[in-house]
């Protein structure tokens, strides 16, 4: 689901990748597509400057510094500002009366490298985002006790899905999505319940106050474990310091701790970037979908990779890059800046609605919808109806199966022509680390169940749908023509392909 596009991992890569696997992933990529030449390492962006012909080149001045403190100017026709999120440590110390006096150390998770030096200690893991959470894991085998002290609480899921395959592959479909839309309190509701079956989030006082989808949940597979051996034990929101004891809201008091992590998530910055361009939205900035500052006169900066969602941020990002060079080129127009600055402010009334959002997550997007929609803009979005009539085994696989990258290679701009053989053999690709011992297969009576199975889960999914038809047709067409598509392409796959 992280892989780029054009480039699916070496299928002896195993499905979740230490850090050292993604960074080998990356350096394949940009070896087999000559990159590393056009890159320049150990730099730093000071300033990023419109030039004084801007309103005719739409160019930009640019300046570095080495790592020997030397800096450069350069002109660029275009800039692609791909810093991210995690680029500011936020520290809230005046959110913690008496941390000022603490006996102990403390430090921001940014820092954090590895549990060495935490050998026997007594910790405290403030935030239970997925930095808090690992942490404290991760804290665990060594020191003598870890409290994960938290104000909301966490939905917690695990990497590993049904049957043991990677969980992401399995839920992030397109048939999940037209579920999701349909039934939106229905999916959540079901989700929980799924989840709470691994363990009771409410036994391990974990459970938080919103439903699942509202916030990115914490991906952890050993936490569980952790609470239920008595090496983690979670805790309220800290009150206050007192010498060496951490005091929490709900009274109780922890003594003699010797280290505090804060997992507090990040303040977002772009100091390199002319103020005008920093204008805000609500919590997130204010770029039409996530990309493009309104304000200006020639569309030549974008800011990639600056967004949250239920997905790897590689794909995101990619598609983000792939639209923005085109309207680069002038392949694509953008709207009027009234008309994307109208849409920005509607799509963060719905962003805050759905989700909860805050200056530490200010951007949360539907993966799979965010993605159509800029493959839409750039001419790449699969087309359902199309896949259907010319290739029904290729269309049951993108409707039913994971939402990975290579959709976006079928048709269009950058077309792939290993997109259609990559997405047909993924799942050969994810059952292959997993050949380490071949177990030998029993024989056994060819039955008709998987045909019934796909053939009634297509008309499942119609009775839902005429559950909940709707009083207004018009609202509902898009559901409408999907849910057809989706029937149509599971009727195919039963006739013509078990």
């Amino acid at each position: 689901m992280m892989a780029f596009s054009d480039f699916p991992p070496p299928a002896e890569l195993p499905n979740n990748m230490h850090h050292s696997e993604v960074l080998l992933y990356m350096r394949l990529y940009a070896e087999a597509f000559k990159l590393l030449p056009h890159i320049r390492f150990k730099t730093t962006v000071v300033s990023v400057r419109r030039t004084l012909d801007f309103e005719v080149t739409g160019r930009w001045e640019v300046e570095t510094e080495q790592s020997e403190g030397q800096r450069e100017t350069h002109v660029f026709d275009a800039v692609l500002v791909c810093t991210g999120h995690y680029t500011q440590p936020h520290l809230p110390l005046t959110d913690f009366p008496g941390i000022e006096s603490f006996e102990g150390r403390y430090f921001h998770s940014w820092h954090y490298r590895n549990a060495e030096d935490l050998q026997g200690k007594r910790v405290v893991v403030i935030g239970i985002g997925n930095s808090g959470g690992d942490l404290a894991v991760d804290i665990s085998r060594v020191a003598e006790k870890v409290y994960l002290s938290t104000r909301g609480g966490a939905w917690v899921v695990s990497r590993i899905g049904d049957g043991g395959l990677p969980a992401d592959l399995i839920w992030k479909s397109r048939m999940a999505k037209l579920m999701m839309k349909l039934f939106p309190s229905w999916m959540s509701r079901m989700l929980e319940k799924k989840l709470n079956m691994s363990f009771d989030h409410k036994l391990y006082g974990l459970k938080p106050r919103h439903s699942f989808f509202s916030q990115i949940p914490l991906v952890n597979d050993e936490l569980p474990a952790r609470i239920i051996s008595g090496r983690i034990r979670v805790k309220s929101n800290v009150k206050e310091f007192r010498g060496s004891s951490v005091v929490f809201v709900d009274g109780s008091t922890i003594d003699k701790v010797d280290v505090v992590v804060f997992a507090t998530g990040y303040n977002y910055s772009f100091p390199f970037l002319p103020p005008d361009l920093q204008a805000k939205s609500g919590y997130r900035l204010r770029l039409y979908k996530h990309v493009f500052p309104p304000s200006l006169t020639r569309p030549t900066l974008a800011v990639v990779g600056f967004i949250h969602g239920f997905g790897s941020i590689n794909p995101l990002a990619e598609m983000q890059g792939r639209w923005a060079t085109r309207v680069f080129k002038g392949l694509v127009t953008l709207p009027s800046e009234e008309t994307m600055l109208k849409e920005i402010k509607k799509d963060t009334l719905t962003m805050h609605q759905k989700f909860l959002c805050s200056e530490r997550n200010p951007v949360q997007v539907d993966y799979i919808s965010y993605m159509d929609a800029l493959a839409e803009l750039t001419g790449v979005r699969p087309n359902m109806l199309s896949l259907l009539i010319k290739d029904p085994k290729l269309a049951l696989q993108v409707f039913t199966g994971p939402c990975t990258p290579y959709q976006y290679r079928l048709r269009g701009p950058g077309q792939w022509a290993g997109a259609r053989q990559a997405i047909l053999t993924q799942w050969d690709r994810v059952i292959r680390p997993f050949r380490t011992r071949v177990v030998p297969e029993a024989a056994s009576r060819t039955s008709s169940w998987p045909s019934i199975t796909v053939f009634f889960s297509g008309a499942a999914l119609l009775c839902c749908f005429v559950y909940k038809w709707p009083e207004s047709l018009i609202a509902y067409k898009e559901n409408m023509s999907a849910l057809v598509q989706g029937v149509c392409i599971v009727c195919f796959h039963v006739v013509f392909f078990v």
